[in-house]
């Protein structure tokens, strides 16, 4: 392998951390003690980044590497990147999508099992001992329910196919029509006060930030249950918080939030939020391949290899 220095500014898993520490030379900023110091070491030699899909890199961090080439973002989100200041400076930018579409729909699918038949409170119900007392509640049947998705990307798609597969009803909303089947909205306050469940499967970053927010949250209504398994940003977890708390809408089930891992009181206190810790991804097999493809990104571009799997906004 080439003779390169990496700079690595996320916590990295073994399998990944310990190919790249066998075949470059990594400086670990997210560990250091003293990151001006270890900046003040390497800032001249290090030639490549690995940072992690919720990873935010500030361009006064990139500004001190003159000699950086490439940034791998080990995750399919990159709206920590700072892309337009990426782009003036000549540096790619690459991520790892495909390799964990299935596991993150299947998430999403699962908060709407959960939310929408009630599974996490009836789970509590039989550990509380209550079933030797009374009947458990009633819920709501899912099929014949519809299901916005708020982007229909790789992983919308895939939310899409599985909950058509149960005999629910989609719709979807983003920056075009698709040729697909389901039936498009051009307005995100429309879908939501048609749809049952509204799932957030877009991408993060400024554009997005508290795109769902309290007047989408009302369209949603008392009816509605909000999904989140894209970026805690694209909420305004505050009006959402209150959307729950004063019944504007019915539920919602997340498995991202805003200043990860710290989860507001206030939400962790509702009965009607079903609440995962950022597992979307969370499978061997999925986080194997997403570490396998960041560092073969880093090889690509060391070697001069031409796949590259490079963010859209730089593709």
């Amino acid at each position: 392998m080439p003779d390169v220095d990496l700079l690595v500014t996320a916590a990295l898993p073994p399998f990944l951390y310990g190919p790249l520490k066998s075949d470059y030379r990594c400086h670990d900023y997210h560990a250091a003690g003293d990151r001006a110091a270890l900046i003040a070491a390497a800032a001249g030699t290090v030639r490549g980044l690995v940072q992690g899909g919720g990873t935010v890199t500030p361009t006064e961090l990139l500004e001190q590497l003159p000699k950086l080439e490439i940034i791998s973002v080990f995750g399919v989100g990159y709206d920590g990147v700072p892309v337009d200041y990426c782009r003036t400076r000549g540096i790619k930018v690459t991520h790892t999508p495909d390799v964990l579409t299935d596991d993150v729909a299947d998430v999403a699918v699962a908060l709407i099992l959960m939310t929408g038949r009630g599974l996490v409170r009836a789970n509590r119900f039989v550990h509380a001992g209550d079933w030797k007392r009374r009947a458990p509640e009633l819920t709501s049947k899912l099929a014949g329910r519809t299901v916005g998705i708020l982007g229909l990307g790789r992983i919308g798609k895939a939310i899409a196919q599985r909950v058509d597969a149960m005999g629910m009803k989609v719709a979807y909303t983003g920056r075009k029509p698709q040729d697909v089947r389901w039936r498009y909205f051009a307005d995100l306050e429309a879908l939501a006060h048609e749809v049952d469940f509204l799932v957030v499967a877009c991408p993060g970053g400024p554009v997005t930030r508290h795109l769902v927010d309290a007047r989408v949250l009302k369209a949603l209504g008392a009816k509605g249950t909000l999904i989140n398994i894209a970026r805690g940003s694209i909420v305004d977890e505050p009006a959402l918080t209150r959307a729950l708390a004063d019944g504007t809408i019915k539920a919602a089930g997340l498995d991202v939030f805003a200043d990860e891992p710290n989860i507001p009181d206030e939400l962790l206190a509702l009965d009607n939020a079903v609440l995962l810790p950022h597992v979307g991804s969370a499978t061997h097999e999925t986080r194997k391949a997403m570490g396998d493809l960041c560092k073969a990104n880093l090889d690509a571009w060391f070697t001069r290899h031409s796949t590259l799997t490079l963010v859209p906004e730089l593709a």
